[in-house]
């Protein structure tokens, strides 16, 4: 266990970073299909060789790696929405899934976990799980099925968890009442370590693969002491862990043998990941939270660097570089694609719908302080376009989904959130 962390200047950078983080934390391009097996571009799309983004980066002397790395050109859906509200009043909302039938679970981040009807009302919180650490960016976070739930009634929740010493990041599963009114046979299947005392950066987005094993995405607690063991293969800080269902560690990580990692291990060197997702290829991608500047698009790799905190396209909140102020070194991976100023992402899909088939393969992303749905259009694995969606709206959106129906679906955080469709306007 480490000690709480008292110095006044760390506890200045994170004030500065909890403060930046809460405050932070659409167009179609002449661009070719999403993918080899995506619906070519028509006459539904428009195109601009101009990105959206126009304010100055944060980054005054930082270059993107590759052409198209960031600042993408505007592009623009032309068929009309409709956004409808599915559900209001919701408390702090952090994440939802759809069960089988269509009603939703909505977690609410004081530790409430609802179910949705289809008539948009809410059920009181279900009982039976553990107490959260609800303080800063702490609490009641993502929720996941169990690819069996169907059969099973087994769901998957992330927590920032009250420990001795401090609090971290909790993985926990159990079974949905048959009366729907509880979560019973509750167990803590994952603990990041080392405990700390933060009240920032606990990650923890849920991502089940096809082959029956887990991603969850891990913060690395913002504070500077901290987050250099985003490097440290002996910390959970600043990592993506595989696991098996059960929690124990799949034979087949990148890591496992080694004296000198935590097994659980799939990929290190992250920031705080707040979004991610599969593509129909079944292949993982996240999106995380940069410091001033420096939003990240990864394709998470087993055993692979994504750089954190050595390389970076942001700044400290305060102004300065950080560290050595180098944005690339070998060994590390570059991000796909990065947003500076940042748009604070949490909440990401893959659309792979039928309701929009312009969309395959694009990949939607919520923004908290941008207030926003960002579409990133994407081709061989590279983003070629950018659209803006819902800014009208002035929602922070903390999370996203693809519906059955092939709508996309958000939810708003507030204590008056909301749980948004947006649909083909017929």
């Amino acid at each position: 266990m480490h000690p709480t962390y008292q110095h006044s200047s760390l506890l200045k950078a994170a004030t500065l970073s909890l403060l930046a983080l809460c405050a932070a934390c659409s167009r179609e391009a002449a661009a070719p299909a999403a993918d080899a097996s995506a619906p070519a571009a028509s006459a539904s799309t428009a195109a601009s060789n101009t990105p959206l983004e126009t304010r100055p980066p944060n980054g005054e002397d930082f270059k993107p790696a590759f052409a198209g790395q960031t600042r993408a050109p505007a592009v623009k859906s032309e068929f009309p929405l409709e956004v409808s509200v599915v559900a209001k009043d919701l408390n702090g909302a952090w994440a939802f899934e759809f069960l089988p039938d269509q009603r939703i679970l909505v977690t609410e981040r004081q530790g409430n976990l609802r179910i949705v009807g289809k008539d948009g009302q809410v059920s009181a919180p279900l009982k039976g799980l553990p107490k959260v650490y609800f303080e800063g960016q702490g609490g009641l976070l993502d929720v996941a099925l169990d690819p069996q739930f169907a059969t099973n009634r087994t769901i998957y929740w992330s927590y920032a968890e009250p420990r001795k010493g401090g609090n971290g990041t909790a993985l926990a599963k159990g079974v949905l009442s048959a009366d729907e009114t509880a979560v019973e046979n509750v167990q803590v299947i994952f603990r990041q370590m080392p405990t700390w005392e933060s009240k920032l950066h606990f990650g923890s987005r849920i991502v089940f693969a096809p082959d029956g094993k887990l991603f969850l995405a891990l913060g690395e607690r913002s504070l500077p002491e901290t987050r250099v063991q985003s490097q440290d293969l002996n910390s959970h800080f600043g990592k993506i862990v595989r696991l098996n269902p059960d929690g124990s560690v799949p034979s087949d990580n990148p890591f496992v043998g080694r004296s000198d990692a935590k097994p659980e291990i799939w990929s290190y060197g992250h920031r705080n990941i707040q979004a991610a997702a599969l593509d129909a290829q079944g292949k993982l991608w996240a999106i995380e939270h940069g410091p001033r500047g420096g939003d990240e698009l990864n394709q998470p790799q087993a055993g692979l660097n994504y750089g954190w905190p050595v390389i970076t396209y942001g700044i400290e909140y305060a102004g300065p570089k950080i560290g050595e102020g180098i944005t690339a070194k070998e060994g590390m991976e570059q991000p796909v694609y990065y947003w500076d100023p940042v748009i604070a992402p949490s909440g990401m899909i893959v659309y792979d719908g039928s309701m929009f088939p312009e969309w395959q393969g694009n990949i939607f992303v919520g923004g908290m302080v941008s207030t926003k749905l960002v579409r990133l259009q994407m081709q061989d694995g590279k983003v070629v376009g950018e659209e803006w969606l819902l800014e009208d709206r002035n929602r922070r959106i903390r999370d996203v989904k693809q519906g059955p129906d092939g709508a996309v679906y958000v939810v708003t955080e507030a204590a008056d959130g909301e749980l948004l469709r947006i649909a083909r306007k017929s």
